[in-house]
């Protein structure tokens, strides 16, 4: 829902208005019902609204409350507003419009910034005291809703994308070298603050910053659950585990369809989002909407799971859209998708979510979507392996990263390589870290607090957002993900993984769907590239301005050209595709 930018000024000079419009435009189709701006000498926020609750233009941002002299621009969805603002009458204040935005101008002002422990939702705001002259920037749990920041002289300027501040102007784009040893070892995952470019950075989820009106800040960590067993749950069993999973997961779906709109739900045919279209289905949900997607087939892998989504929209009576993507519309959307990325990103999902999106933004604004069980239930295949982990770091860095820091030197150019093996000390200093039990817990701390916000989460933020859909993730219910954590890894490992999931499923879905192959977004022509993407990857990789910036050698690239379907990552990934998409994206933004 939206997109948020501002500028925040330490130098008593007025605040860039002018940067502000070019950011908004660049925001324009992550909100295209309105517009705002408001400014008060060193402050100045911005809005581009997606109307989901409160129609009406008293809702309309940024939003200023005179009386309280607070102001907020706000992106995302608070799913317990209605709960708080009861509350807060109950308190003595009064409202002047119906939906969540004004709800978290009076939580501010009643709890101050501790407010966003009460919010269940998915936000990332900006409000200006008007008293002291702070500004108070806060990002949900998982990042669900994006935060980014740049320094621009004597000032800082933040918007809900990347390109939006590079539009502003005054931005360094230099590459970041430690960020571009992430995206090609950490398969794509710059965590934050980092992001591929040296000027921008962004805000950590689950974190609330404080600037001062000189420029100082000051960020608190407002989340981050214990992967560790409690002594009151000693002795339950796999199906008092099952129960608590499925009711908790039945309280996430109920809650993220909160909406003055119809809500849908994009409908991949795998566990996931199956079993949302049938709790949904249990809560009486009549003329559901759901939206499945498919690609041609490449090198004799099958590019559609129709027949999957197919029983399920037969099975829950679902209003179904089935969208079938010849090769060459394919190729033709890919510079969009490129472009609506807002930093690069690898999987080639994103292509899915793009052209499934401008699909069904023809007939709904909100949809539900399956992100992030795999990362809270162990659904992956590298889990099982750290059962018996004693060397929790390197096993991992194994089963999940694209190269080692080794291999990674014969491909970028001297120039381009990071000075230390930048992405095993991050990834080594977050498993290693207190407050997790076992080495299946580590890992699926590191997933689903890192490569989660930076992978799953912001491909569907950003491929939905680019045509003013906003995509809600029951998985990563804060609620659901703390009790996930508590589990004991051998019933989320149960039954290839997501064990606990599944058979929470079995009560809702038909085992079918269940009792399948694990099955991803399948998009066979980019990864095995050939024919007209080995063409386009050519052009796009031996250009004047990637050959000016010359990321990487050039006889890798030739080995790749002579047999790209040989050089596929331990994540399923194409080598040639990855170099290939951060070129693309560069020249997309013209960087």
């Amino acid at each position: 829902m939206c997109g948020i930018a501002g500028e925040i000024r330490f130098d008593s000079t007025p605040a860039d208005t002018g940067a502000l419009g070019r950011m908004l435009e660049v925001l324009a189709p992550r909100g295209p019902d309105g517009s705002g701006i408001v400014a008060r000498g060193a402050v100045a926020f911005g809005h581009r609204r997606l109307k989901i609750i409160d129609l009406s233009e008293k809702a309309a941002q940024p939003m200023t409350d005179p009386d309280l002299g607070l102001t907020l621009t706000f992106n995302g969805c608070i799913y317990n507003y209605p709960e708080l603002r009861a509350e807060l009458e109950a308190k003595g204040y009064r409202f002047f419009s119906t939906g969540d935005t004004e709800v978290i101008l009076k939580a501010y002002h009643a709890w101050g910034a501790e407010c966003v422990e009460r919010f269940h939702g998915m936000f990332a705001f900006a409000i200006h005291e008007r008293d002291s002259g702070a500004v108070v920037l806060a990002r949900d749990r998982f990042g669900i809703k994006p935060l980014y920041y740049a320094g621009v002289g004597k000032g800082v300027r933040f918007a809900s994308s990347l390109p939006a501040l590079i539009a502003a102007g005054s931005v360094d784009t230099e590459i970041d070298r430690d960020a571009l040893h992430h995206y090609m070892s950490f398969h794509a995952v710059v965590p934050p603050p980092r992001t591929i470019l040296r000027g921008v950075r962004k805000l950590p989820p689950a974190t609330v910053r404080r600037y001062a009106p000189d420029g100082s800040f000051a960020d608190r960590v407002y989340w981050a659950p214990p992967y560790e067993r409690r002594a009151e749950d000693a002795g339950l069993s796999a199906e008092d585990w099952r129960d608590r999973v499925l009711a908790s997961l039945r309280t996430a779906v109920k809650r993220r369809m909160v909406a003055d709109v119809p809500v849908g739900v994009l409908l991949s045919g795998g566990v996931d989002s199956s079993v949302i279209v049938g709790l949904l289905a249990e809560e009486g949900q009549k003329d559901l909407m759901t939206f499945s997607i498919g690609f041609e087939e490449a090198n004799g892998e099958k590019g559609d799971e129709f027949v999957y989504s197919d029983l399920i929209a037969e099975t829950f009576s679902t209003d179904h859209h089935k969208i079938f993507v010849p090769s060459a519309d394919l190729m033709d959307a890919l510079p969009a998708t490129v472009h609506a990325m807002s930093e690069p990103m690898v999987s080639y999902d994103n292509i899915g979510f793009f052209l499934l999106s401008r699909e069904v933004a023809k007939h709904i604004k909100v949809v539900q979507s399956g992100q992030g069980a795999d990362e809270v239930f162990a659904g992956y295949h590298w889990y099982p392996p750290l059962a018996a982990s004693n060397d929790v770091v390197s096993d991992y860095a194994k089963v999940f990263f694209d190269r080692s820091h080794e291999v990674l030197k014969t491909q970028l150019a001297p120039e381009w390589i990071a000075e230390t093996d930048a992405s095993r000390t991050f990834v080594a200093r977050h498993l290693l870290a207190s407050g997790a039990a076992t080495p299946v817990d580590r890992a699926l701390r590191l997933d689903s607090q890192v490569m989660l916000v930076d992978d799953p989460v912001k491909r569907v933020d950003n491929m939905t957002m680019a045509w003013g859909l906003e995509a809600r993730v029951p998985f990563l219910d804060h609620e659901l993900v703390e009790l996930a954590a508590t589990i004991p890894p051998e019933f989320k490992l149960a039954g290839g993984g997501k064990g606990v999931l599944k058979e929470a499923a079995r009560l809702v879905v038909p085992s079918a769907v269940i009792d399948r192959k694990k099955g991803y977004f399948p998009v066979p022509q980019l990864k095995y590239i050939s024919g007209p993407y080995l063409d386009m990857v050519r052009d796009v990789l031996g250009s004047e301005p990637a050959r000016a910036r010359g990321l990487f050698r050039p006889e890798w690239l030739e080995t790749l050209y002579a047999d790209p379907a040989a050089h596929i990552t331990p994540l399923r990934g194409s080598e040639l595709w990855q170099a290939a998409l951060l070129e693309m994206w560069l020249q997309s933004h013209r960087i």
